[in-house]
């Protein structure tokens, strides 16, 4: 029987400036700053995870901020736009929050829902939906209460330059359901009940760049080590290439590129970023893996200050 994905864990995007990123993701859309880090393979720059109160799978967007990094291009092969599930009756609240902060958004339909769409400060492309399904965040801040605060993802829109083998994979070795197909796009659905459905663009759009303003991966969840090791197997008896599982600090990651060029992870749901920080003060602290936290004198020096600030006045 053909295991079946619960849907996202996080997405990984690349962006520019950090406070502008904090800015925009906690002040603006009234995400938490759950987890600042830095990137493993690059401990001289941040990684910054935003996500619900508790940091659940499913919520959690990351950011690598490269402030001298080239800007990029979205097209084929990656995520090409982010979607966050809203509860219901709250995107008139999300248009006039726009609206203040001079965001430009567009309205559209597909699938019989409404969406905003909008960039984020760095060209990300990103939508917000209203969905019934998923639990209500309890993180209120700067005007953004719970009953009409973002959930996590609704889900994503996938850009490949092989649509039919992106599928497939999804379908048939992913274990997501086929909903229909609408607008150019194909639906698929995942089991959780957020971060759940995708969207894969059937036609092309010109290969992507990776750069400041694209996602870098997509993630999905595994339910433990044991899981994501069937998932491993399950993937690499399909015919694609799997790293060996690596530790990154919050989960356990194996990664593969799927044949549409796209940058697939596969990320365990514990152990949490509550390991290192309690609930209530995640994201607060600098955290470092355990072979950079000798060096963390040097690395605060070269990194550029954040903090998370009222930007709702």
């Amino acid at each position: 029987m053909t295991k079946k994905s619960m849907g996202i864990h996080h997405i990984t995007a690349i962006v520019a400036d950090p406070q502008e990123n904090v800015d925009f993701y906690a002040g603006v859309l009234g995400l938490r700053l759950v987890k600042k880090t830095v990137n493993f393979d690059d401990p001289e720059t941040y990684h910054l995870y935003f996500g619900d109160e508790s940091a659940k799978p499913g919520t959690i967007i990351t950011f690598f901020p490269w402030g001298n990094a080239y800007k990029g291009k979205i097209g084929d092969g990656q995520v090409g736009v982010t979607t966050y599930a809203v509860p219901i009756g709250a995107l008139t609240f999300w248009e006039k929050r726009l609206q203040k902060f001079n965001i430009s958004f567009s309205k559209e339909s597909r699938f019989e829902e409404h969406y905003l769409a909008f960039d984020d400060p760095h060209g990300l492309h990103l939508e917000l939906v209203e969905r019934q399904e998923g639990e209500s965040s309890n993180w209120e801040t700067q005007g953004v209460t719970k009953d009409v605060a973002i959930k996590g993802f609704g889900g994503a829109t996938l850009y490949t330059a092989n649509a039919e083998k992106t599928a497939e994979l999804l379908e048939t070795v992913m274990g997501l359901e086929k909903i229909g197909e609408e607008v150019g796009l194909l639906r698929l659905r995942a089991a959780s009940e957020i971060g759940n459905m995708i969207d894969v663009k059937l036609s092309p759009v010109g290969v992507g760049q990776m750069g400041v303003g694209t996602v870098h991966h997509i993630a999905w969840r595994a339910q433990d080590d044991a899981d994501q090791l069937e998932w491993k197997k399950q993937i690499e008896t399909y015919g694609l290439g799997v790293t060996p599982v690596q530790d990154r600090q919050y989960f356990n990651a194996i990664y593969f590129r799927e044949y549409g060029d796209i940058l697939f992870e596969i990320a365990t749901d514990p152990p949490g970023f509550a390991i290192d920080e309690s609930l209530n003060s995640l994201g607060e602290n600098l955290m470092l893996p355990e072979q950079y936290e000798r060096h963390r004198k040097n690395i605060q020096r070269l990194l550029p200050p954040i903090q998370v600030r009222n930007v709702d006045k």
